[in-house]
């Protein structure tokens, strides 16, 4: 296994290295070329204060924190004290330092994080593609080893998701209003956690969706995820300790599995297989009212109507400084009316009740977590319409837990030397529990079965 955060943690609590040798060590690789369009803008000295005070504590006999010094990267939402937060745009370029951290901030620093730097992102975090046009688009590293092309990164936390991927990180703070943690995760095969949105507060990030929006992060692996959460969350994740056998998961039907490319497909199946032979209970389920939701969101969405309000002064006075694809997206917000809005939160309501009915009795419910691989990224630059196809399927999967007020977890499920391809295990809100719980069990299982 890759080594990851807990593992690297373990090797500076047993004093076989330090956090500023490891933070050293991620340093280096952020400046490598592969990593060129990942950052916006790197918080170098800062990052090397934080590990030296961790390890001079550590020297004295204090408790190793939780993050023990280690590099975390930070999405270009979430305001970082001294830096400005440019949310991926020129834009916001003259805006004021920050006076204080955001709050997700605030906790990763509690733990230990060393802040490495504010990553690339599609802007104002409207898409799941990952293309940036004001600063570059950093190409997927992983998919780069298997067929050489320079394909999508995944959005919107782009940068986040090559930082970790790369080495540059340990982990990486992002967001995910239709999945733009779990469809770089995906793409990139890493771990993408979108916990309940309610556990995590939002407050000093540049908002797509205030109804929609989580902060959560990327890792290495579940593990490492689970510890993220609990302390972005300040909550301890309760273990059942429960093996496969003893857990029940639905595969839904409708939609998820629509226009999946062969090798998405192949992936899925042999990994319900493992799965169903390491003993999980697994039973295919039709779930009509999955296919419901583009009727619901018909009239634009949250996103539509909640960028169009934050955004509609900006626009007013910067239209041209926008990629014309984002602005796009959120003008659909000005033609909503309150009205629209009103059915949209009513319809919400109904369709979350209607589901948590049908999906009774199931731990969780399993997807892939997009449909497709990782396109070429000069397909999607030089065509609108090809773009905008590939933006409608990368969201399709993940966006449906947003609207659930769900969780979920994105984990690598394809075979070394393949195409990243991801699994969501989801569920209901406040279900993280058994969500991470489930995503572990299902993560040794796989891991065993490539052994």
């Amino acid at each position: 296994m890759t080594l990851d955060l807990i593992a690297i943690r373990g090797e500076i609590a047993a004093l076989r290295t330090t956090a500023s040798t490891a933070l050293n060590a991620s340093l280096e690789a952020a400046d490598r070329d592969f990593n060129r369009n990942t950052f916006i803008r790197r918080f170098d000295a800062m990052a090397r204060a934080a590990a030296a005070a961790v390890d001079a504590q550590h020297a004295s006999g204090a408790p190793l924190p939780a993050l023990a010094g280690l590099a975390i990267s930070i999405k270009d939402l979430f305001d970082v004290q001294g830096h400005t937060t440019t949310a991926g745009s020129t834009i916001l370029r003259d805006r004021h330092a920050a006076a204080c951290d955001s709050a997700a901030v605030v906790r990763l620093r509690s733990a230990g994080a060393a802040l490495i730097g504010h990553t690339n992102m599609t802007e104002f975090a409207f898409s799941g593609v990952g293309l940036n046009p004001h600063y570059g688009t950093p190409a997927n590293p992983v998919t780069a080893l298997v067929d050489g092309e320079q394909r999508i990164p995944g959005g919107s936390t782009s940068g986040g998701a090559v930082s970790v991927a790369t080495g540059a990180a340990w982990a990486a703070l992002g967001s995910d209003t239709g999945g733009s943690i779990r469809i770089p995760a995906a793409l990139q095969g890493l771990v993408g956690f979108k916990s309940t949105a309610r556990l995590v507060p939002t407050d000093g990030a540049v908002p797509l969706s205030t109804t929609l929006d989580t902060a959560c992060a990327i890792t290495r692996s579940v593990r490492d995820a689970v510890l993220l959460h609990e302390v972005l969350a300040q909550r301890i994740v309760q273990r059942s300790g429960h093996g496969l056998s003893a857990m029940r998961f639905a595969v839904p039907t409708t939609t998820m599995l629509d226009a999946i490319d062969p090798a998405v497909a192949t992936t899925f199946e042999s990994t319900i297989a493992t799965l169903r032979s390491a003993g999980a209970h697994i039973e295919d389920i039709a779930l009509p009212e999955l296919s419901e939701l583009s009727t619901i969101q018909s009239t634009g969405g949250f996103s539509a109507a909640e960028s169009w309000t934050w955004h509609r002064k900006l626009l007013a006075t910067n239209d041209a400084e926008y990629d014309p694809r984002v602005a796009l997206r959120i003008r659909r917000g000005e033609r909503m009316t309150a009205a629209d809005y009103i059915d949209l939160l009513n319809s919400r309501r109904d369709w979350i009740d209607q589901v948590r009915t049908a999906t009774r009795g199931f731990d969780a419910l399993l997807s892939p977590t997009v449909p497709i691989v990782a396109p070429r990224i000069a397909d999607l630059e030089a065509s609108d319409d090809a773009f905008f196809a590939a933006n409608a399927l990368l969201l399709r999967n993940p966006s449906v837990v947003n609207m659930l007020d769900g969780c979920a977890l994105s984990l690598p499920c394809h075979s070394e030397g393949e195409m990243p391809v991801g699994l969501m295990v989801w569920g209901h809100a406040m279900a993280d529990d058994t969500i991470l719980d489930a995503s572990q069990a299902i993560e040794s299982a796989l891991t065993a079965a490539r052994t």
